[in-house]
């Protein structure tokens, strides 16, 4: 499998960003897609996850009402990412594996993609 992410970028405080990730090869291996993000000196960590087959999302409590996960199908997912403050500022991972919040439940890594929020 094959995770492509895109979207990063450099935005002022308050602003918005889309993340997208485009997943390849044989996906019928993940059951989840999602996104996770590490920022300098700190451990990545869990920030959104949505099942391949629709239905169910995960958020962590710090993006909750500022970020949503969506599918266009199943092989493709975006990260809407409003209200963004200078802790979201971070490389963000595509990532594709069982449906849950653990580093542990991905088996797939995409390269990741620089957000950088300027206050």
């Amino acid at each position: 499998v094959q995770l492509q992410a895109s979207g990063g970028g450099l935005v002022q405080a308050g602003g918005s960003l889309r993340l997208s990730c485009a997943a390849s090869g044989r996906t019928s291996t993940i059951y989840a897609m999602g996104w996770f993000r590490q920022a300098p000196g700190k451990e990545r960590e869990f920030v959104a996850s949505i099942r391949r087959s629709g239905g169910s999302a995960l958020y962590a409590d710090s993006v909750k009402g500022r970020f949503t996960i969506s599918r266009a199908n199943a092989n493709t997912v975006y990260l809407q990412m409003n209200s963004l403050k200078p802790e979201d500022a971070a490389v963000y991972y595509c990532a594709g594996g069982i449906f849950g919040t653990a580093v542990s439940n991905v088996d797939y890594w995409g390269k990741g993609t620089q957000v950088t929020v300027s206050s």
